[in-house]
């Protein structure tokens, strides 16, 4: 029996991770209200890693823009601050304050959380073993449709409003 529980166990912690598309997860926001991504089920979903203390970081602004720009074609914007690369402030409260009065940010924040090893968010080990796209650097970006497939990913050199990604966005929305 013990063993029976210890095998169900780790199904239910690993299922998140055998998902077949982004729609399975969740992730909590800066706030620590939980967000089930099944509810952007028909719209792309543009995932990108964040840092506050990074040179990529006023690309928080070019998020702004595009977040406004879309706002009412449906494009959902998710920004995961991550210390994965040393660059991201400790406490939750910081970085939402940071992203507010310097960019006065209005799409989805999450809570700070891992994006790469073996403490990723299990979003994130859902994208590295299914698609083998690990962020390299703070603000990697990841367009999804609205099927929850992944459609593109962009290195931090990549602008959010870049025409390479609108572009890209265009075409599925």
């Amino acid at each position: 029996m013990r063993l029976l529980l210890t095998y169900i166990g780790v199904l239910f912690l690993t299922s998140n991770v055998m998902a077949d598309n982004l729609h399975k997860f969740t992730i909590n926001d800066i706030d620590g209200n939980l967000i089930n991504l099944n509810q952007f089920k028909g719209k792309p979903v543009l995932l990108v890693n964040t840092a506050s203390r990074c040179g990529f970081t006023k690309q928080y602004a070019n998020l702004s823009n595009l977040h406004r720009e879309y706002l009412k074609k449906n494009l959902v914007i998710i920004g995961t601050p991550s210390n994965s690369f040393r660059q991201e402030l400790e406490e939750e409260k910081d970085v939402k304050e940071f992203c507010l009065v310097n960019y006065d940010t209005k799409f989805i924040i999450s809570e700070i959380i891992d994006v790469k090893g073996s403490t990723a968010h299990p979003l994130y080990k859902w994208i590295a073993e299914t698609y083998g796209k690990t962020p390299k650097w703070n603000f990697f970006k990841y367009l999804f449709d609205g099927e929850g497939n992944l459609v593109e990913s962009w290195s931090s050199i990549t602008k959010p409003d870049s025409s390479q990604i609108t572009d890209q966005i265009d075409k599925i929305i």
